[in-house]
């Protein structure tokens, strides 16, 4: 690249980090260039320097850029093994565990979509197994640095090509029957959203019992994932789950700090 559109491009992340706080920095180069790409084709802009033009005149176009840096993909029970895993190995661990809490973190939730199937999984087993009463125990907190996501994942309201993954019983069974396809009241009441920067903001208040952190990661460069690896190791409680992404892998020291319970559905536990 000419040193010139370099040079505009450094200029560029550095004023999306210093005016929307987004951590440019911490993201791979390649993917930056992408995605920034992306909306420059959609607005006409030829430069970089273009492109900020564009900024600073359209307040709007920051919602875009932000929402297309932060890569939301996502559906309920997006690929359904990994979902199937936890389900066998993870939620029955934690429901029998001698604590009066099940705390569980998605980070990078998106629009809902991950916490829901999650208090799913726990309340199809707690009715199973003849223990809905317990249901309260389990409490999920969604996280994301996207607020229009955020307001999507409260409101709980799902389309048709959202349930691509979804089994029919578990779509019968928790939501709506017509559009917009609500989610259960049940599974809403189990589910709270916040804003959260995965790399400026703390942890929320530890210790979790699940954390669950998909298709998130490989957008950073390697130290920043060592360093979100050693942020999940310490807002976990001992014996605590860690479920990364299917193209995800531990890193660095976080090899030695975690345990493999399903290396193929990259799910871990901290001793």
């Amino acid at each position: 690249m000419p040193e010139a559109q370099n040079g505009e491009f450094l200029a560029l992340t550095h004023k999306i980090a210093t005016e929307r706080g987004f951590g440019c920095a911490s993201y791979k180069e390649k993917c930056l260039r992408r995605r920034i790409a992306v909306r420059m084709r959609a607005r006409g802009a030829h430069t970089y320097a273009d492109y900020a033009r564009i900024l600073d005149d359209d307040a709007t176009e920051y919602d875009r850029l932000i929402d297309a840096l932060t890569i939301n993909v996502t559906k309920l029970f997006r690929n359904w093994d990994v979902y199937a895993a936890i389900a066998a190995n993870v939620v029955p661990a934690l429901w029998h565990r001698e604590t009066p809490q099940i705390r569980v973190w998605s980070a990078g939730c998106s629009s809902g979509d991950e916490p829901y199937s999650l208090a799913i999984l726990f309340h199809r087993y707690a009715a199973t197994n003849g223990m809905l009463s317990q249901i309260g125990r389990v409490s999920i907190l969604g996280t994301d640095i996207d607020d229009r996501c955020l307001d999507a994942a409260r409101r709980g309201e799902f389309e048709e090509g959202d349930f691509a993954d979804t089994p029919d019983e578990l779509r019968q069974r928790y939501f709506a029957p017509e559009m917009p396809f609500g989610v259960a009241p049940a599974i809403r009441r189990m589910a709270t959203f916040e804003r959260q920067d995965l790399l400026r903001d703390p942890a929320p208040s530890a210790p979790y019992d699940l954390i669950v952190c998909r298709n998130v990661l490989i957008y950073f460069d390697r130290d920043t994932q060592e360093r979100l690896f050693e942020k999940f190791r310490s807002a976990l409680a001992p014996g605590g789950f860690l479920v990364l992404g299917k193209v995800e892998t531990l890193l660095g020291v976080a090899r030695t700090r975690f345990t493999a319970v399903d290396a193929r559905e990259r799910i871990f536990r901290r001793p």
